[in-house]
């Protein structure tokens, strides 16, 4: 007679199982990934063969044995609107991040997962900056998300904090990495704020609901910071920092490093001060930041193209609705065609949803029948190409359609 552990489970149940298996590991979760191909596989040859493969004892009883009333709880987590489990075998996990040699093998999703492939820029600091540390994080962070950047940051206080909350009062969307379980937050200062960014951004986490904050955490949630983002900002730091771990491993993956400069007798300055020694551009101003990224965000744009040409062309897979009114929006009005460089339908029809006047994604969705996640990255392909442009209120029209 088969036991509750040996019964078929369904590709998430797998995933969950296995990313709460004790002793496994990201690392060698990767690697039977690439040899079996998926979750339930996966799952299903460790059953099989553990001893063969080298699972540790501990790792193969727990999988036979898992934690059913934990395992519920994770699923009623995920069942609540905006949350979501990305695997690393899903299409929609960031390029960007996947790129890194840390990637972790899934990350657990709260709000927008289309905002991870946007082009970003990570904002890193002290937690007991300076009063004008944090008015320049939040000043860079306000400028830089003007500039069509994403603000990537880490939810700690000080230097992080000012930064989600210059990309907010932007009226722009920000990303938030943490090193504890989604339904947790850490500072619990910050919970607030994390709700600010969850209600129009999104929060994001390597590790399953629940899990408490621990110093061991944290350099992993830096690397996920490093990996998501086309180059970090430093503000300020202290010679034994954090920050400078973020940026030394944004570096090591080709990304660029940006650091402010600041007084000789301002100790939160010398970390940055030695960045800049070691490589790092000094900057002074945020358009310096968005010159310098635009050419890596255009790559990533590219890359996206290739993304979605690649998905079914019924438009199923971008979540297209029942086709209502669709003829009338794809036909467009006369001179009023994209199709010469975006052939694909669904940039047609959001191009004759755009029209000229500011436009929210939701109201587009309610146009076109795309979803959020489809047309946020069509627009940021199309932001790219000089086509549209996105006002402070989170709107978009086409080129010199805003005024605001």
């Amino acid at each position: 007679m088969a036991t509750a552990g040996a019964a078929v489970v369904d590709s998430l149940d797998a995933w969950l199982r296995l990313l709460r298996a004790p002793g496994l590991g990201g690392q060698a979760l990767r690697r039977l990934l690439q040899r079996f191909g998926d979750a339930p596989a996966v799952l299903a040859e460790i059953r099989a063969h553990g001893t063969a493969l080298d699972i540790a004892a501990r790792t193969r009883a727990w999988l036979a044995a898992p934690d059913h009333e934990r395992l519920a709880a994770d699923r009623i987590w995920l069942d609540q609107p905006g949350h979501r489990l990305l695997p690393c075998t899903d299409p929609d996990y960031p390029a960007l991040l996947a790129d890194s040699p840390w990637a972790p093998v899934a990350l657990f999703v709260r709000g927008d997962a289309g905002l991870l492939w946007q082009p970003q820029i990570a904002i890193v600091g002290s937690r007991n900056p300076t009063a004008g540390g944090r008015d320049s994080a939040h000043a860079f962070a306000a400028a830089l998300a003007r500039g069509g950047l994403t603000v990537t940051s880490g939810l700690a206080s000080g230097i992080d904090a000012a930064a989600h909350e210059g990309a907010l009062s932007a009226v722009k969307r920000t990303i938030a990495v943490v090193g504890t379980g989604l339904d947790l937050v850490y500072p619990a200062a910050n919970a607030a704020l994390a709700e600010r960014i969850a209600a129009s951004g999104v929060i994001v986490s390597e590790h399953p609901p629940g899990t408490p904050a621990k110093a061991q955490h944290f350099p992993s949630r830096n690397r996920i910071i490093a990996g998501l983002s086309l180059g970090t900002l430093v503000v300020e730091a202290a010679l034994r920092s954090g920050s400078l771990i973020t940026a030394r491993l944004a570096g090591e993956v080709g990304r660029e490093v940006f650091a402010l400069p600041g007084s000789i007798h301002n100790p939160m300055a010398k970390g940055c001060h030695r960045l800049i020694r070691e490589g790092a551009r000094l900057v002074e101003t945020a358009q310096e930041i968005v010159e310098e990224l635009r050419p890596m965000a255009q790559r990533l744009g590219d890359r996206l193209r290739q993304e979605l040409a690649a998905l079914p062309g019924d438009g199923d897979a971008l979540g297209a609705g029942d086709g209502t009114g669709d003829d009338a929006l794809a036909a467009g009005k006369s001179g009023d065609s994209i199709a010469g460089s975006y052939p694909d339908p669904d940039y047609q029809r959001l191009w004759s949803a755009l029209g000229h006047d500011p436009v929210a994604i939701e109201t587009m969705v309610q146009r076109t029948g795309l979803t959020t996640q489809a047309i946020s990255s069509m627009l940021m392909i199309m932001e790219l190409d000089g086509l549209v442009t996105a006002g402070r209120s989170g709107r978009y029209a086409r080129a010199g359609g805003i005024k605001e």
